[in-house]
């Protein structure tokens, strides 16, 4: 049996292979087909029907990132093969793509996209829900995604404003002791969303929004009183929130808005003691129409290797000691 996959020129067939045909050699290894390079596209024949099928969805999303200048190295096949072949076994693998065009937020070299099947999961229901929460451990890109869907949704005109907010200094919201105006006072804490803003905007572009209010970064405690119409709004590390905090930010919801909540709940920094609010809510707010709840797993790391290895050793200890 063999499948084709069709390419535009002879260019993509030299970046698919790869590097001493590093990329097409770890397809053949994974899947056990091989890979062929012809005048109609990538010919790839194997003799298992669930392994070729694979091996086509992992070369054809490999060969979007390719044409879409995001990223076709190995690495990224890596995570491609992964996403593939992950836990999540109600999903058909004939049936999978990732979302490559979902988070296209400027016009950058580097270009948020999901890379896993969680990310896709987390992706979709951003888009699809006005409350979303992103659970999972550091490194799976809840906070990352999070942002890319808020600034595609303002550079397409869906919302007029984004709103960064953040339980600061470890839950407690005592700012004033530190030195410069609010924004300099958050800015040591909110440092993974501005890392994620200057990856998808112009650096003049961010300074211009942030001055003129069209990009807001606030402590939450300064959410109190409001309502935020809208706007997207991204409360990063969640699981360091009271649930009277909380229980605040969720009810400043306005009209056409979207809120992104991310945390962890392995990694509070609440004092001992004081429940966590993000425990609470997701038990409350579970089955609640329009209000999405997305796991990412130690699968869906898309840092380095080891980081997913340390996620899963911990995870395996948290079952043996449950």
């Amino acid at each position: 049996m063999f499948r084709i996959v069709q390419l535009e020129n002879q260019k993509e067939a030299q970046e698919f292979f790869g590097l001493h045909d590093e990329n097409a050699r770890l397809i053949e290894q994974e899947y056990d087909v091989k890979v062929s390079s012809r005048p109609d596209g990538l010919r790839i024949s194997g003799s298992n029907k669930g392994k070729l099928e694979r091996a086509v969805r992992a070369a054809e999303n490999f060969m979007q990132l390719i044409r879409t200048n995001r990223g076709g190295d190995k690495r990224n096949l890596e995570l491609i093969i992964r996403s593939l072949s992950g836990a999540r076994k109600e999903w058909k693998a004939s049936d999978f793509r990732l979302a490559f065009d979902l988070c296209d937020v400027a016009k950058k070299e580097k270009v948020a996209v999901p890379k896993t099947r969680g990310q896709q999961e987390y992706a979709d229901a951003i888009q699809h829900n006005d409350i979303v929460f992103g659970i999972g451990p550091a490194g799976t890109g809840k906070t990352y995604l999070a942002m890319a869907m808020a600034v595609s949704a303002l550079n397409s005109g869906r919302v007029r404003r984004i709103i960064l907010t953040r339980p600061a200094l470890e839950a407690g919201e005592s700012l004033g002791f530190l030195p410069g105006d609010m924004h300099q006072k958050l800015s040591p804490y909110l440092r993974p969303l501005y890392d994620a803003l200057y990856d998808m905007m112009e650096a003049e572009k961010i300074e211009k929004f942030l001055e003129t209010g069209i990009i807001e970064v606030a402590p939450l405690a300064y959410m109190r009183g409001r309502t935020l119409n809208d706007a997207f709004i991204v409360l990063d590390e969640a699981q360091n929130c009271t649930p009277e905090q909380l229980k605040m930010f969720l009810t400043r919801l306005g009209f056409d808005s979207k809120a992104v909540i991310t945390g962890d709940i392995t990694q509070s920094d609440l004092p001992g003691g004081k429940p966590m609010g993000l425990v609470q809510a997701l038990e409350l707010l579970a089955d609640i129409q329009g209000i999405k709840i997305s796991y990412l797993t130690g699968e869906d790391v898309v840092r380095h290797e080891l980081v997913q290895r340390v996620i899963e050793a911990y995870e395996k200890a948290q079952r043996h000691n449950a």
